[in-house]
């Protein structure tokens, strides 16, 4: 049998001649240009005029027909506006505005809502007069739905006749045709179902997105009304099936809407409405909340800008200029403190300009560009608002404190990053005293806040030293409800607290970052104890309020008493607990030996892990803040701890009756 040879096969290579390749780039031709025609480039990258193939692309395709009908509107050509939510991929919308017009295009020679429908760059809103304020001259807005619509319906009453025509794709699928009757009387409605094709996450309407839409555009049009209708199955949350829209107060009704319930700094809010010349116009109202995530809702022609843009800017930078001229002359050396976020941190506001010939940025116009209108309004802004807080000196004053509180609060956090850099768990120097624990992670930790060095060795050797830790805590710590940030910051102890903590403070902290999932206060079983513990809870409250309600603060009940006879042996926490446990356990014998403990420190290391450290036998008691009695205890604690002493004074003329000889032990 003859032996396989071991000589492997020589691979055959394709030689490539390069004469050839440069044939095959000669042959790049005339044929190989491919030309778009008509509405093909907006169905072959759908991105660039509608920002996207997802569900907030979708649904622009919505907001650029109602901002049609909102334009006929605005030029006070019509006063009702109907969506109808057909069904979950159909929507009608119209108006009882003029029309399109139907007559013949003479550049084109058909019909010029034809012209509009299917032609990029067409429309009335290029033509001077036609429109003064409209929502912008990209002029890609009805024909892109057109494009990316699989059925779309053309309606028009006008000049008492009735137009029909139908389209697939931006494509007509009849001429625009007489009918003999029409749904609407007057004006122009458009019904379009979206190309599955084109868009990535389907095709289903969201009836909250469209009805809040329309919500809207009713609130920065006074004089309109806009009637909505969706079928039951589509509702949303708190979507109704049907709706007439009209406020007649208009922004004024949009800023209760959105603030709802909350509490503002000042009674009277700012608000604006002003023309900018003789064709523009700005419309504005804000107000000033506590506790309150900011909103700037802005607009321009009635269309949304999310990202803002120089009319925001010319607004808040008006606000801020004329606030800070004010504030200037009353507070000087205060007011030097104060930035723009200061004043409009926690505010709510809502801007309306009207303007000719918006420049955007993007065909989705999230962003205005336009240069000269900024400058105007900020103008005319910093006049009014000026004037306002020159009329309101009380208004003005409390604007002004709380605009400064809030940049007491910046630049005292600020003050706090070079701690806040510190404790990183990974990279964290912890404090010495510290007796850590050896497990890693936080799960089944312990951190035991001990009340002094003596009590501290003691609980260093009751431990279980794989899961529980020490700080030993150097008497009364700093009050934080009365003391600034920079003593707290400067403060020793706490530094010491904090990174033994490993997590960061206020709104940055995070459960994740905590080095232990139990913090145990312990503390003497006496009125120095309640003292200390007190202090360090009110320190928590302040700087660590969430790891509070995530429930990973407790406090150990260490006992006050021993009581024994023979080797009967029993721990009791205070007076009553002594008296029950003589009477059940020792049936009120005489000879019992009762031994009080002074402190934590004269307890053996073995009494105080059996009492108070050790899991089976321990009483833990958790710290709590109870969500409705949130502002109850937010009082209390100002009360208590905070830096008024009159308030103190008056919680013990008011109490001090109710106290006891038990209630003071």
């Amino acid at each position: 049998m003859p032996k396989k040879s071991n000589k492997k096969k020589p691979i055959k290579r394709k030689i490539i001649n390069k004469k050839s390749i440069s044939t095959s780039k000669s042959n790049y031709t005339a044929k190989d240009i491919e030309v778009l025609e008509g509405l093909e480039p907006v169905r072959k990258r759908p991105g660039m005029y509608i920002g996207g193939t997802d569900t907030a692309a979708l649904h622009h395709l919505v907001s650029e027909v109602l901002d049609n009908s909102m334009d006929e509107v605005v030029a006070g050509y019509a006063d009702k506006v109907e969506i109808k939510l057909i069904n979950s991929n159909t929507i009608e919308i119209s108006d009882n505005g003029r029309g399109i017009p139907v007559d013949k295009h003479p550049k084109f020679k058909i019909p010029a809502a034809e012209v509009i429908m299917t032609t990029l760059h067409s429309g009335g809103k290029f033509s001077e007069g036609s429109y003064k304020t409209s929502g912008g001259l990209h002029g890609v807005g009805v024909s892109v739905v057109n494009a990316l619509s699989i059925n779309l319906t053309l309606e028009i009453s006008r000049d008492k006749k009735f137009y029909l025509q139908t389209y697939s794709q931006g494509s007509p699928k009849s001429k625009l045709k007489t009918v003999t009757k029409n749904s609407i009387k007057k004006g122009t409605k458009i019904t379009f179902t979206p190309d599955p094709i084109i868009f990535n996450d389907g095709t289903d309407f969201d009836s909250s997105i469209i009805y809040n839409m329309a919500k809207a555009k009713a609130y920065l049009i006074s004089n309109v009304e806009i009637n909505w209708s969706c079928p039951k199955s589509l509702v949303g949350k708190n979507i109704p099936v049907s709706d007439k829209l009209h406020y007649s107060n208009g922004i004024s009704d949009y800023l209760d809407n959105i603030t709802q319930k909350n509490e503002s700094v000042i009674e009277d809010s700012f608000y604006i409405n002003e023309k900018l010349n003789d064709d523009e116009s700005i419309e504005a109202i804000i107000n000033w909340y506590e506790f309150f995530e900011p909103i700037a809702n802005s607009y321009c022609n009635t269309i949304l800008t999310p990202q803002g843009g120089t009319h925001e800017t010319g607004y808040k930078q008006g606000m801020f200029k004329a606030f800070k001229d004010y504030s200037k002359i009353k507070y000087e050396k205060k007011s030097n403190q104060i930035n723009q976020e200061d004043l409009f941190g926690s505010s709510a506001s809502i801007l309306s300009i009207f303007i000719e010939n918006p420049e955007f940025q993007g065909q989705t116009k999230e962003k205005l560009s336009s240069v000269e209108p900024g400058k105007n309004i900020e103008l005319k802004v910093r006049q009014l608002f000026e004037a306002w807080l020159a009329k309101r000196r009380q208004t003005a004053e409390i604007l002004f404190n709380y605009a400064y509180n809030r940049s007491q609060i910046r630049l005292q956090n600020k003050s706090n990053q070079n701690i806040e850099k510190q404790i990183k768990r990974k990279r964290v120097m912890l404090p010495g005293k510290l007796a850590d624990c050896s497990m890693d992670g936080n799960k089944g930790t312990e951190l035991f806040l001990v009340e002094g060095d003596s009590a501290g060795g003691s609980a260093k050797q009751a431990r279980n030293r794989v899961t529980q830790a020490i700080l030993p805590l150097r008497g009364k710590i700093l009050n934080v409800i009365s003391a600034t940030k920079d003593k707290i910051n400067a403060n020793q102890e706490i530094i010491d607290l904090i990174q033994a903590l490993g997590c960061k403070r206020g709104d940055k902290y995070s459960s994740k970052e905590l080095r232990y999932e139990k913090i145990i206060v312990m503390t003497d079983a006496d009125v120095d104890g309640a003292h200390i513990s007190t202090l360090i809870m009110s320190f928590f409250y302040s700087e660590y309020p969430k790891l509070i309600e995530d429930g990973h603060l407790y406090l150990a009940v260490p006992p006050l008493y021993k009581i024994s006879k023979g080797p009967k042996v029993f721990y009791a926490t205070d007076d009553k607990d002594k008296d029950r446990l003589i009477k059940s356990e020792f049936k009120n014998s005489q000879s019992v030996d009762i031994s009080r403990f002074k402190g934590l420190g004269e307890m053996m290391p073995a009494q105080l892990k059996e009492t108070t450290m050790s899991p089976e036998n321990r009483i833990l008691l958790k710290v709590e803040i109870i969500k409705s009695d949130k502002k109850k205890t937010e009082k209390s604690v100002e009360a208590l701890m905070g830096k008024k002493p009159e308030l103190r004074f008056k919680f013990i003329q008011e109490n001090s009756k109710k106290a006891t000889a038990e209630t003071v032990l």
